[in-house]
């Protein structure tokens, strides 16, 4: 059963600090094969499309299309500032191992 993803309210107040709406974009969250771990994140602003998963709030959008739905269920999509640098991430209670960097995953 699919669960959609949360998004955390650090993540939305990050995209409207972006400026993504104003532009009409969104976060789009995607999955493709590759990676280290046999299957990677996407992360950019994009436009929307019509068949896509909608998550909104604070009036900023996150997307994520049909095919990548699956492998977020249940998953939280944050904003997280380190010393390393700042960027969204991804906690995915799917992913068996990641990467170390967390952009790759296994399932």
């Amino acid at each position: 059963m699919f669960v959609p993803p949360s998004v955390t309210p650090k993540a939305f107040e990050q995209l409207a600090v972006i400026g993504a709406s104003k532009e009409g974009k969104a976060l789009r969250v995607a999955v493709e094969g590759g990676g280290c771990s046999g299957f990677q994140y996407e992360i950019k602003l994009d436009d929307p499309a019509a068949d896509d998963l909608v998550l909104e709030g604070a009036g900023e959008k996150v997307v994520i299309d049909e095919v990548s739905q699956p492998f977020l269920t249940g998953a939280k999509i944050d904003y997280v500032e380190e010393l390393i640098g700042a960027r969204f991430v991804i906690e995915n209670p799917n992913a068996s191992s990641s990467c170390g960097c967390g952009v790759s995953f296994s399932m």
